[in-house]
């Protein structure tokens, strides 16, 4: 009977020592390399980073958004980091200059050809774990947005054009087209 190979765990050490310019994320001590982002990508986040952060500037609200690259350390070890394309932060206590230390209240992930497995699978059940309260997967190849809503346990779909409501704020929805 073969042996079976162990796995390497990787840390955050490993992920400074990448080279410059390389992007990486760590889930669980396993790296997974990140390809620069399309056109497309950009302008959708830059669309959600601009109409959130406007409304919580106009609704005096207390969270913060961050577009990636911005740094989120989900678990209290050296094991898992990520760079959710937006990260909305209510608790203040959570951040500093590296980042994020612990859950975000929202996460959107947006979908590229290389990114299914990670946001539709790993990161779904990691934010799940960590107690972020929402995610948003926008896949701009199929104009869909799935919302989970893990305080409700609640999972919606919506096509591109119609209002999303935001589960972490009442009132507020988003159209993206």
């Amino acid at each position: 009977m073969a042996a079976l190979k162990e796995m390497e765990i990787y840390t955050m050490d490993d992920i400074y020592a990448l080279p410059e310019g390389e992007r990486a994320e760590l889930i669980d001590g396993q790296i997974y390399s990140m390809a620069p982002p399309s056109r497309t990508h950009q302008k959708l986040l830059h669309f959600f980073d601009r109409t959130i952060g406007m409304y919580i500037q106009s609704n005096g609200g207390d969270c913060e958004v961050y577009p990636a690259p911005f740094a989120v350390f989900l678990n209290q070890d050296d094991m898992t980091y990520v760079e959710p394309d937006l990260s909305v932060i209510c608790d203040m206590d959570k951040l500093d200059e590296k980042g994020c230390h612990g859950a975000p209240d929202w996460t959107i992930e947006i979908v590229s050809p290389g990114s299914k497995l990670m946001d539709y699978y790993r990161k779904l059940f990691k934010y799940q774990s960590v107690g972020v309260r929402e995610y948003w997967i926008v896949d701009p190849l199929k104009e869909q947005v799935v919302v989970y809503n893990f305080e409700k346990e609640t999972m919606e779909e919506y096509s591109f054009g119609e209002d999303v409501p935001v589960g972490i704020y009442d009132g507020f929805s988003i159209k993206v087209q």
